[in-house]
């Protein structure tokens, strides 16, 4: 096979990252705009050693899961932000499901036994596959205009709606048709809160600059209301927050009096609702390492005195004690990079009765499922969650509990 070159092959398994598997001469061919089942007509885009990357260009025979994609630019070669828009919303879900399933498989170790044990599932939010991203950022190309990157590439894709975006984000004066340029951005970010406010900062040399709207957006969560700078982190579906923490309660269910940590903790979300549980005699330590979120965690949950605020990175305040004393439940939220075999094994060291981990990427979950395991702890519990339509990624909450006396 060559770059440019279009060949004739049959989709077999979906793969992460929003592929499907193929195979041409015995070499695996990732295609993207497939279905599993289908025979399409692909074009080459990279060649690697061992396989090559290809876009469906043409359909010969199509799943009965395949639909026209609503949004006009998740065609082969324009944008690469949607990589499902061909799917149906069910068969989405099978899709995500699908993936954890081989992932914790071939990373997390665990049997088909085991994985069935657990009936994971990818479970949709309200609100359908559209109009749900309340925070999106805009590349900007060398004319000024606005839009989205094409998949794997730096080349931005000028367009005149994200049909993902918010409707409130949509109605913004920001891209193309508007007559809106930005020579001086090389990103336009664009928020539209649960709190009803709706702003927009130019993005220049890695520095966000207001240009509309408020500076502090209001959020909604977990029966609180919540400040914080527009540009700073937080879950980009409104249904997300209180979809989260619901699971992590339920599953870890914190009780009055217990010591709790909130590792990778953020603006504050979980370590509010594990407050509410473990009551005034309880404790929560909330670990953040960016300053906005430090920041934000501090201002609002000032009205909780039983939460403190630790400024470190996770790694650094486990290895040099900075969280001490005896823990009950923890929460994990790290990065899309995972915890790490070292953050786990700390956890596991303090011996608490119960782990929630909130993943944003399979893969990395799965390599710490391996580790929790080799620690002689259990996955008990797995949910998944739809918080991106339209695109390849899912969120997972798991219960990790230790051996059985």
């Amino acid at each position: 096979m060559e770059e440019a070159e279009r060949v004739e092959l049959t989709v077999d398994a979906v793969a992460p990252g929003g592929h499907c598997v193929a195979r041409v001469d015995g070499q695996v061919v990732f295609v993207r705009h497939a279905l599993p089942g289908e025979r399409v007509v692909a074009e080459v885009t990279e060649l690697h050693k061992g396989f090559a990357r290809a876009e469906a260009v043409e359909i010969l025979h199509a799943s009965p899961d395949r639909i026209e994609p609503p949004c006009p630019y998740a065609k082969p070669g324009r944008c690469g932000g949607c990589d499902l828009q061909h799917v149906t919303p069910a068969a989405q879900l099978r899709w995500k499901t699908e993936v954890v399933r081989e992932q914790l498989t071939r990373l997390g170790g665990l049997t088909a036994g085991q994985v069935d044990a657990l009936g994971v599932t990818v479970a949709a939010l309200p609100g359908g596959p559209l109009g749900w991203r309340s925070r999106v950022r805009y590349a900007v190309d060398a004319a000024g205009r606005a839009g989205l990157l094409k998949h794997r590439s730096h080349e931005v894709v000028p367009i005149d709606r994200c049909l993902i975006a918010h409707p409130a984000i949509q109605e913004l004066p920001v891209l193309t048709p508007s007559g809106a340029r930005w020579p001086d951005a090389e990103a336009v970010e664009t928020v539209a809160s649960t709190g009803g406010d709706v702003s927009v900062a130019t993005v220049t040399e890695g520095v966000a600059t207001p240009a509309s709207g408020p500076r502090r957006v209001r959020e909604r969560a977990v029966g609180r209301q919540w400040a914080l700078p527009a540009t700073a982190f937080w879950q980009v579906h409104p249904a997300a927050t209180d979809t989260l923490a619901g699971a992590v309660l339920e599953l870890v269910d914190p009780q009055p009096g217990e010591s709790a940590w909130d590792l990778y903790g953020g603006a504050g979300l979980f370590a509010a609702a594990l407050a509410d549980r473990v009551g005034d005699t309880g404790r929560v330590t909330l670990v953040e390492a960016a300053g906005d979120g430090v920041a934000a965690a501090r201002e609002n949950l000032r009205d909780l005195p039983r939460v403190e605020v630790v400024a470190a990175r996770v790694e650094t305040a486990l290895a040099r004690r900075r969280i001490t004393g005896p823990v009950d439940v923890v929460v994990l939220d790290p990065p899309r990079s995972g915890a790490g075999a070292a953050v786990v094994r700390a956890v596991l060291a303090a011996g608490p009765r119960a782990v929630a981990y909130v993943a944003c990427d399979p893969a990395a979950f799965a390599r710490d499922v391996r580790t929790f395991t080799g620690g002689d702890w259990r996955l008990a519990a797995l949910r998944g969650y739809d918080l991106f339509p339209m695109t390849q990624h899912v969120e997972l909450v798991g219960l990790f509990l230790p051996p059985v006396e």
